[in-house]
């Protein structure tokens, strides 16, 4: 990889969204220099305009995913998206926000494309947020519902079957330590999973952070912030739960199959290429998409975006032909 070859260019349509975000929210305050709740709150409310003209489905419902205390977790809302004629099984969709913001409100519209595009329930954990539970509270919160995915019953209105797991940013981070912890302890691993834009390591040196320091949107300065909230501890950043770029070579070529989908001008595009190409080197040939011209966090904006539209569509392709493989 060179820096070189990142282009801070935005594609017209992505350059157009953000001008008119501007002009309907203005200026806003870094939420990562707020006190987390009025972070939260800001991020609930500016994450309002992407969840409109929500697509239909034949069902939705929030469940309670019991407390597990010999993993860690605690209770767990889990919303629950079943599209007209789903099929058997689900995927469990983990929001990212930097391990501190956003819900499965900030990302409903989100979650119901790629429930109406895979054909499949989609399962939104309601995990707990750094800073006030830093990891791995979230994490044991995902492992617990990914659990519960496996052992879906007629209360989730869903029935148990092939199960895929994704996630964009640091929901795509959790979604991965999610399988490698199941991994570890040899328990169900899904059928595959999808990972969206991931954060998967704690190097702000990567070329792409260099490159787009100052976003547009996402910054290497928020990405440090968050990951001071989540895993402040050095050493603990080398724990492959923790970031997942760390896990060794017999470990990534035994997960399950993966889609990788980055965002051309993020500074998280260096954490999927690399990601990529760790998985080359052990033999696998998974697939990578990167979309030119949109920045960090773009699958929210499928109202707006027919990128953003175009690469859940592609995603869901993807977790088709996982769950005919499976």
């Amino acid at each position: 990889m060179n820096a070189a070859g990142f282009s801070n260019e935005l594609s017209a349509e992505m350059r157009a969204l953000l001008l008119r975000v501007e002009e309907e929210l203005g200026p806003l305050p870094d939420p990562t220099l707020l006190p987390p709740e009025e972070g939260r709150a800001q991020s609930e409310r500016s994450n309002q305009r992407n969840n409109v003209n929500l697509p239909p489905l034949v069902r939705t419902r929030d469940v309670i995913v019991a407390a597990n205390t010999e993993l860690g977790s605690q209770d767990c809302r889990m919303r629950v998206l079943v599209p007209h004629d789903a099929g058997i099984g689900a995927v469990l969709f983990v929001h990212g926000g930097g391990f501190a913001f956003c819900s499965p409100e900030t990302h409903e519209r989100c979650a119901r494309v790629l429930a109406n595009e895979t054909g499949l329930p989609v399962l939104v954990p309601d995990y707990r947020l750094a800073p006030e539970h830093p990891f791995p509270a979230g994490l044991h919160d995902v492992v617990a519902c990914l659990r519960a995915a496996f052992a879906a019953t007629a209360e989730a209105g869903i029935s148990a079957g092939p199960l895929i797991i994704a996630g964009d940013s640091a929901g795509a981070n959790l979604a991965l330590a999610a399988v490698l912890h199941e991994e570890k302890d040899r328990r169900s691993l899904p059928s595959g999973m999808l990972l969206f834009y991931g954060a998967f390591d704690a190097d702000f040196t990567t070329e792409s952070y260099v490159q787009f320091a100052e976003g547009p949107g996402l910054t290497r300065g928020k990405m440090q912030r968050y990951w001071n909230w989540y895993c402040a501890d050095e050493d603990a950043r080398r724990n492959s739960l923790a970031a997942p770029l760390h896990a060794d070579d017999d470990v990534l070529r035994v997960l399950p199959p993966l889609y990788l989908l980055a965002a051309g001008v993020d500074p998280l595009l260096s954490d999927t290429l690399l990601f990529a190409d760790r998985l080359k080197a052990v033999g696998r040939n998974d697939p990578l998409t990167v979309v030119p011209g949109v920045t960090h966090g773009f699958l929210q904006n499928t109202n707006e975006l027919a990128a953003a539209r175009e690469a859940l569509l592609a995603a869901g392709e993807a977790a088709r032909g996982m769950i005919r493989g499976s």
